[in-house]
C-alpha cells in the first residue's frame, strides 16, 4: 500500500528513517549499490520527497501503528 512520507528522523543507528502518512516508519538508507537514495543525505533533498509515496509493508501486514502524531517526534 503506497502511503506518503511526512517527515523524517533518525534511528539508534544514525540512519535515516521515513514518517509515514499511515503511523508507520520505514528506513530510506542510502547505501550504493543496493539502495540508491542520494536525496537522503541532505535535508533539502528530505523536504524534496515529503509528499511523495512509498510502499508499506507494515499496513499490508495491517501492522500497529509506529507513531501516531508528528508532535511524537517534535
Amino acid at each position: 500500500m503506497q502511503q506518503a512520507m511526512v517527515g523524517f528522523h533518525r534511528d539508534d543507528e544514525n540512519h535515516w528513517v521515513a514518517k509515514l502518512a499511515c503511523g508507520h516508519n520505514q528506513h530510506v538508507r542510502h547505501d550504493p549499490p543496493w539502495q540508491n537514495r542520494p536525496w537522503v543525505i541532505s535535508e533539502l533533498g528530505r523536504t524534496a520527497m515529503l509528499g511523495l509515496a512509498l510502499n508499506c509493508v507494515k499496513c499490508e501486514e495491517q501492522a500497529p501503528r509506529d507513531w501516531h502524531s508528528l508532535d511524537d517526534f517534535l
